[in-house]
This record gives structure tokens, C-alpha cells and sequence, in this order.
């Protein structure tokens, strides 16, 4: 199984980070076998090309992915294709859309290019299929009322593009936004995910390929870690 984890800072990650992506890897090779299990996609490394993972001994096979900090649906509508035809995937896993609406666009123009996203990859391969991550509030959006209402118009937006889009020959689902999502103990700087953070969005990924696919297993509860001192709001 080829997976091609797409996304921005919050999928990328920085040195010393276990981030998301790897998480799932873990639980996916513990768990997909005998069918093996290699992330793919142009990029290896964490953000300011680090390859200073948490755990140095990760082998290439965790580490591909299509993720770029700062970038969002509108980035990678246009790279998608490239990138399906160059490493092949078979399933993506996307969280995207924060950036978007914080800097880029609004709900209805972020929607029109999940559209854009997803015709292209499927120009580039007509079986692919995908995973979709709903946004996932940062600090922001719970001090500003006007921006946690572009989130949650998005999200509905996702969710009806993955319904109206999504067809047999090329599957696409919704994943389901973890639970009480906590900004102050999920992230540690109020948008991007502390271990816990990662771990319950790895644990969102998996839900979604496990009940749907039966790929893996059902991921083990979120470890829990210490709260952490939560940052300047960032756009």
C-alpha cells in the first residue's frame, strides 16, 4: 500500500517532532500486515529540510509525503497531479485549509479548490482515493468569533464536496474531527500538534481507513501528555 500524506505545517512538522504522518505509519505497519505499508510523495524531511525526526531510526518508508509549510488547498491543487504520477499513491490523507482561510481565501473560493484538488489527482491516476481532514480549530478561531465561523462554513463545504465528488471507482471519505479538540493541550503553540495532537489526528486517519477499508486496526487510546503553554494567535 502506497499512502501519500498531503499537507502543511501541521502534517510536514519541525525538528524533533514525531509528527502525525509518522504516527500513523507506526500504527499502520503494526497493524496492515501482511500487506506492507511506505509513505510516499516528493519530500522526506520536516520543515527547513530537517531530517531530525524524534526517532532517528524511522526508515525511508515513513517518511515520504507531499506536505509544505505555510501552503494550502490552493498550493497543491496545481502539484497534486505531478506527484500522483511521479510516487504512485494509491490513498491520500489531506489536512489542508487552515492556512487557506487564514491568509488565501475564503470558504466558498477554498471549496472550489478541493474541487480543483481532486480532478487533478484523479487526471493523474482515475483510482485514486482520499481521506480528507476537516479543519481543526487553532487558537484563533476560539478569539474570533468572525474567523471559527469561516472554519465551520468550510468544514460543511468539505463535507458536501467529499459527498457529491466521492465515486465508486475513486473513493473519497470525510474523516471525523477528533473530539473536543483542545487547542491548548493538542497544540503547542495553539495550532500546530503537540505529541497528543498528533496522535489524535494520526487516530483520525486510521478510524477512517479501518472502518471504511478495513486497512489497520482501531488506533490505541491518544497518550496523554502535558499541557503546554499555549503561543501568540497565529493567523
Amino acid at each position: 500500500m502506497r499512502i501519500m500524506p498531503v499537507g502543511d505545517s501541521m502534517t510536514i512538522g519541525s525538528a524533533g517532532e514525531h509528527p502525525w504522518r509518522c504516527r500513523l505509519w507506526q500504527h499502520l505497519t503494526a497493524t496492515a500486515a501482511p500487506a506492507p505499508v511506505r509513505f510516499v510523495g516528493p519530500h522526506t524531511a520536516l520543515h527547513d529540510g530537517s531530517e531530525a525526526y524524534a526517532d532517528p531510526t524511522l526508515p525511508a518508508e515513513a517518511r515520504g509525503h507531499l506536505a509544505v509549510w505555510g501552503t494550502g488547498w490552493q498550493h497543491h491543487a496545481p502539484a497534486v497531479a505531478d506527484a500522483v504520477r511521479a510516487h504512485r499513491p494509491d490513498t491520500l490523507l489531506v489536512s489542508l485549509g487552515l492556512i487557506d482561510l487564514g491568509f488565501y481565501t475564503d470558504p466558498d473560493q477554498t471549496a472550489a479548490h478541493v474541487h480543483r484538488f481532486v480532478a487533478a489527482a484523479r487526471q493523474a491516476d482515475p483510482h485514486v482515493r482520499a481521506v480528507l481532514l476537516p479543519v481543526l480549530p487553532n487558537i484563533r478561531a476560539a478569539t474570533d468569533t468572525a474567523f471559527a465561523a469561516q472554519v465551520r462554513r468550510f468544514n460543511e463545504l468539505l463535507a458536501k464536496a467529499v459527498a457529491d465528488l466521492s465515486t465508486p471507482a475513486s473513493p473519497l471519505l470525510l474523516a471525523s474531527e477528533p473530539a473536543h479538540w483542545e487547542h491548548a493541550r493538542d497544540t503547542h503553540d495553539g495550532t500546530h500538534p503537540s505529541s497528543r495532537g498528533a496522535h489524535r489526528i494520526a487516530a483520525a486517519f486510521a478510524t477512517a481507513l479501518h472502518q471504511a477499508w478495513e486497512i489497520g486496526g482501531p488506533y490505541p487510546h491518544p497518550r496523554p501528555a502535558p499541557d503546554a503553554p499555549v503561543a501568540t494567535p497565529l493567523p
